[in-house]
Protein backbone atom coordinates (compact mmCIF):
# COMPACT_ATOMS: atom_id res chain seq x y z
CA UNK A 1 0.00 0.00 0.00
CA UNK A 2 1.51 3.52 -0.90
CA UNK A 3 -0.07 6.48 1.20
CA UNK A 4 0.48 9.94 0.06
CA UNK A 5 -0.08 12.97 1.40
CA UNK A 6 -1.71 15.87 -1.19
CA UNK A 7 -2.31 18.31 1.92
CA UNK A 8 -4.30 19.47 5.12
CA UNK A 9 -6.81 15.89 5.82
CA UNK A 10 -6.43 14.59 2.57
CA UNK A 11 -4.15 11.44 1.64
CA UNK A 12 -4.29 9.30 -1.45
CA UNK A 13 -4.16 5.60 -0.29
CA UNK A 14 -3.20 2.84 -3.52
CA UNK A 15 -3.42 -0.50 -2.97
CA UNK A 16 -3.93 -3.92 -5.43
CA UNK A 17 -7.85 -3.39 -4.23
CA UNK A 18 -8.02 0.19 -5.29
CA UNK A 19 -7.55 4.09 -4.82
CA UNK A 20 -9.09 5.62 -1.53
CA UNK A 21 -9.02 9.38 -0.93
CA UNK A 22 -9.69 11.20 2.04
CA UNK A 23 -11.39 14.02 2.74
CA UNK A 24 -10.38 16.08 -0.77
CA UNK A 25 -10.77 19.88 -0.44
CA UNK A 26 -12.58 22.22 -2.12
CA UNK A 27 -10.25 24.33 -4.51
CA UNK A 28 -11.44 27.56 -3.43
CA UNK A 29 -10.33 26.52 0.34
CA UNK A 30 -7.03 27.43 -0.20
CA UNK A 31 -6.37 23.77 -0.24
CA UNK A 32 -6.18 22.86 -3.77
CA UNK A 33 -4.61 19.41 -4.53
CA UNK A 34 -4.18 17.77 -7.96
CA UNK A 35 -6.87 16.05 -10.05
CA UNK A 36 -6.95 12.65 -8.65
CA UNK A 37 -8.88 9.93 -9.38
CA UNK A 38 -10.29 7.40 -7.16
CA UNK A 39 -12.27 4.75 -6.44
CA UNK A 40 -13.72 5.54 -3.05
CA UNK A 41 -13.63 8.80 -1.12
CA UNK A 42 -14.06 9.45 2.67
CA UNK A 43 -15.61 12.72 4.44
CA UNK A 44 -15.52 13.08 7.58
CA UNK A 45 -16.85 16.32 8.04
CA UNK A 46 -18.64 19.21 5.95
CA UNK A 47 -16.17 21.66 5.73
CA UNK A 48 -15.01 22.96 2.01
CA UNK A 49 -11.32 21.88 3.59
CA UNK A 50 -12.68 18.48 3.65
CA UNK A 51 -15.73 17.58 1.58
CA UNK A 52 -15.87 18.78 -2.13
CA UNK A 53 -15.43 16.51 -5.05
CA UNK A 54 -14.32 19.10 -7.53
CA UNK A 55 -10.89 17.30 -7.81
CA UNK A 56 -12.23 14.05 -7.87
CA UNK A 57 -11.61 12.20 -10.94
CA UNK A 58 -13.70 8.38 -12.14
CA UNK A 59 -16.84 7.26 -10.74
CA UNK A 60 -16.11 7.22 -6.81
CA UNK A 61 -18.52 5.47 -4.30
CA UNK A 62 -18.54 8.43 -1.40
CA UNK A 63 -18.86 7.80 2.35
CA UNK A 64 -20.13 10.59 4.54
CA UNK A 65 -20.95 9.01 7.72
CA UNK A 66 -20.78 5.91 10.18
CA UNK A 67 -21.61 2.62 8.79
CA UNK A 68 -20.26 -0.48 7.68
CA UNK A 69 -18.67 -0.52 4.16
CA UNK A 70 -17.62 -2.33 1.06
CA UNK A 71 -16.02 -1.11 -2.04
CA UNK A 72 -14.04 -3.60 -3.95
CA UNK A 73 -13.48 -5.62 -1.07
CA UNK A 74 -12.29 -2.66 1.03
CA UNK A 75 -13.57 -2.71 3.96
CA UNK A 76 -14.38 0.43 5.77
CA UNK A 77 -16.03 1.28 9.23
CA UNK A 78 -17.31 4.77 9.90
CA UNK A 79 -17.86 5.40 13.42
CA UNK A 80 -19.55 8.49 14.91
CA UNK A 81 -17.59 11.50 16.64
CA UNK A 82 -17.60 14.70 17.48
CA UNK A 83 -15.12 17.77 16.41
CA UNK A 84 -14.85 19.29 19.81
CA UNK A 85 -14.92 17.48 23.01
CA UNK A 86 -18.45 19.05 24.19
CA UNK A 87 -20.44 16.56 21.99
CA UNK A 88 -20.15 18.54 19.33
CA UNK A 89 -21.83 21.73 20.74
CA UNK A 90 -18.98 23.88 19.18
CA UNK A 91 -18.10 22.83 16.01
CA UNK A 92 -20.69 19.44 15.45
CA UNK A 93 -20.07 16.26 13.78
CA UNK A 94 -17.10 14.18 12.72
CA UNK A 95 -16.26 10.84 11.15
CA UNK A 96 -13.55 8.41 12.41
CA UNK A 97 -12.75 5.79 9.49
CA UNK A 98 -11.02 2.55 9.52
CA UNK A 99 -10.02 1.47 6.08
CA UNK A 100 -8.98 -2.06 5.64
CA UNK A 101 -6.75 -1.81 2.41
CA UNK A 102 -3.90 -4.43 1.03
CA UNK A 103 -4.49 -6.38 4.77
CA UNK A 104 -3.71 -2.94 6.46
CA UNK A 105 -6.01 -1.29 8.56
CA UNK A 106 -5.59 2.83 8.18
CA UNK A 107 -7.60 4.67 10.73
CA UNK A 108 -8.09 8.32 8.89
CA UNK A 109 -9.09 10.51 11.98
CA UNK A 110 -10.94 13.50 9.95
CA UNK A 111 -11.42 16.37 12.57
CA UNK A 112 -11.35 14.90 15.71
CA UNK A 113 -11.45 16.70 18.70
CA UNK A 114 -11.64 14.32 22.03
CA UNK A 115 -10.11 11.41 23.46
CA UNK A 116 -12.32 8.38 22.10
CA UNK A 117 -14.28 5.91 24.35
CA UNK A 118 -13.46 2.10 24.81
CA UNK A 119 -16.86 1.44 22.60
CA UNK A 120 -15.21 3.21 19.50
CA UNK A 121 -11.96 1.43 20.00
CA UNK A 122 -13.37 -1.82 20.28
CA UNK A 123 -15.55 -1.29 16.79
CA UNK A 124 -12.22 0.23 15.36
CA UNK A 125 -10.33 -2.83 16.08
CA UNK A 126 -6.39 -3.59 15.58
CA UNK A 127 -5.05 -0.16 13.51
CA UNK A 128 -1.90 -0.25 11.47
CA UNK A 129 -1.56 3.41 10.18
CA UNK A 130 -3.11 5.92 12.17
CA UNK A 131 -3.43 9.65 10.16
CA UNK A 132 -3.72 12.80 13.39
CA UNK A 133 -4.90 16.19 12.84
CA UNK A 134 -2.39 18.44 14.88
CA UNK A 135 -3.05 21.96 13.38
CA UNK A 136 -3.17 23.52 16.65
CA UNK A 137 -6.24 25.54 16.32
CA UNK A 138 -8.54 26.73 19.23
CA UNK A 139 -10.57 23.38 18.51
CA UNK A 140 -7.93 20.85 17.10
CA UNK A 141 -6.47 17.82 19.40
CA UNK A 142 -3.56 19.30 21.08
CA UNK A 143 -0.08 17.71 20.63
CA UNK A 144 -0.57 15.87 24.10
CA UNK A 145 -4.21 14.87 23.42
CA UNK A 146 -3.02 13.58 19.87
CA UNK A 147 -0.46 11.81 21.68
CA UNK A 148 -3.21 10.19 24.29
CA UNK A 149 -5.37 8.96 20.59
CA UNK A 150 -2.39 7.31 19.66
CA UNK A 151 -1.52 5.83 22.58
CA UNK A 152 -5.35 3.91 23.04
CA UNK A 153 -4.78 3.13 19.00
CA UNK A 154 -1.48 1.85 19.55
CA UNK A 155 -0.72 1.83 16.01
CA UNK A 156 2.37 0.94 14.10
CA UNK A 157 2.71 4.19 12.16
CA UNK A 158 2.20 7.22 12.87
CA UNK A 159 1.37 10.26 10.35
CA UNK A 160 0.79 13.33 11.24
CA UNK A 161 -1.87 15.59 9.14
CA UNK A 162 -3.52 19.23 8.88
CA UNK A 163 -0.48 21.07 9.79
CA UNK A 164 1.72 23.91 7.77
CA UNK A 165 4.65 21.34 6.56
CA UNK A 166 6.49 24.93 5.96
CA UNK A 167 6.05 25.83 9.53
CA UNK A 168 8.13 24.19 11.72
CA UNK A 169 9.28 26.35 14.79
CA UNK A 170 10.55 24.91 17.78
CA UNK A 171 7.24 25.40 19.21
CA UNK A 172 4.85 24.27 16.19
CA UNK A 173 2.35 21.61 17.15
CA UNK A 174 3.99 19.43 14.81
CA UNK A 175 7.41 19.58 17.11
CA UNK A 176 5.68 19.50 20.80
CA UNK A 177 3.33 16.18 19.21
CA UNK A 178 6.93 14.79 18.89
CA UNK A 179 8.09 15.58 22.00
CA UNK A 180 5.05 13.85 23.02
CA UNK A 181 5.85 10.65 21.34
CA UNK A 182 9.77 10.82 22.36
CA UNK A 183 10.64 11.44 18.75
CA UNK A 184 13.76 13.38 17.34
CA UNK A 185 13.95 15.42 14.11
CA UNK A 186 12.03 13.88 10.99
CA UNK A 187 12.60 14.08 7.67
CA UNK A 188 9.34 14.62 5.56
CA UNK A 189 9.34 11.35 2.63
CA UNK A 190 7.18 11.65 -0.54
CA UNK A 191 5.26 8.87 0.50
CA UNK A 192 4.82 5.77 2.50
CA UNK A 193 4.90 2.40 0.97
CA UNK A 194 4.45 -0.26 3.31
CA UNK A 195 3.14 -4.28 3.73
CA UNK A 196 2.04 -6.23 6.39
CA UNK A 197 5.46 -7.75 6.73
CA UNK A 198 7.24 -4.66 6.96
CA UNK A 199 5.31 -2.91 9.75
CA UNK A 200 7.81 -1.94 12.35
CA UNK A 201 7.63 -3.60 15.61
CA UNK A 202 7.37 -0.35 17.84
CA UNK A 203 5.57 2.65 16.76
CA UNK A 204 6.94 4.87 14.47
CA UNK A 205 6.29 8.35 13.57
CA UNK A 206 5.96 9.08 9.44
CA UNK A 207 6.20 12.90 8.33
CA UNK A 208 5.08 13.13 4.45
CA UNK A 209 5.70 16.28 1.94
CA UNK A 210 2.38 17.28 1.28
CA UNK A 211 3.87 19.16 -1.97
CA UNK A 212 4.66 15.90 -3.31
CA UNK A 213 2.58 15.21 -7.05
CA UNK A 214 1.31 11.81 -7.86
Amino acid sequence: MDLTWLGHACFRARGREGIVLTDPPDPKSGRAIPKTAADLVTISHDDPKHASLRSVGGEPVVLRGPGEYEVQEILVTGIGTFRDDESGRLRGRNTVYAIRLDDLVICHLGGLGHALPAADLERLGDVDVVLVPIGGGEFDLSPAKAAEVIHQLEPKVVVPMSYDPDAQKKDSSFERLLHELGVKDLTPVAKLSVTRSSLPDNIQVVALDSRARI
